[in-house]
């Protein structure tokens, strides 16, 4: 006669450690320098906005001053245009114009309103004005 019985075997359990167990000597804490930590720490808004050296011998020249509000504002005017999908944008910020490199969270020049009449601004996918 055949045994129509089935057979359940018991699940194998993971084994829990204890709250209060200590991390392994030589282990590295999980995500802090992964490829994928990196990629998140860069998709992540809030980053601060870098200057190039062209940007800052713009500045310089055209007496331009950026206050540390001005910085803050072009940060979440970047945040912004990266949630839209933009890569290079116009920033116009009250008498300039920053062109500003979105992924790299760079900006690429600037001018004073003086300077942006007559020029056309090219490589750009977006505009942003404040």
């Amino acid at each position: 006669m055949i045994d129509n019985s089935i057979l359940f075997p018991q699940p194998i359990q993971a084994p829990v450690r204890p709250k209060n167990a200590a991390v392994p000597p030589g282990a590295k804490p999980a995500g802090n320098d992964s490829p994928f930590a990196k990629v998140l720490d860069e998709k992540l808004p809030g980053q601060p906005v870098r200057l190039s050296q062209h940007a800052v011998e713009r500045l310089k020249s055209r007496g331009i001053t950026l206050s540390e509000a001005d910085m803050k504002q072009l940060a979440g005017a970047v945040d912004s245009v990266a949630q839209k999908g933009g890569k290079e944008s116009l920033i116009m910020m009250g008498d300039a114009a920053l062109v500003v490199s979105v992924k790299n969270r760079t900006v690429v020049t600037a001018m004073d309103r003086q300077g942006m009449k007559g020029n056309v601004f090219t490589n750009i996918d977006s505009a942003v004005v404040f």
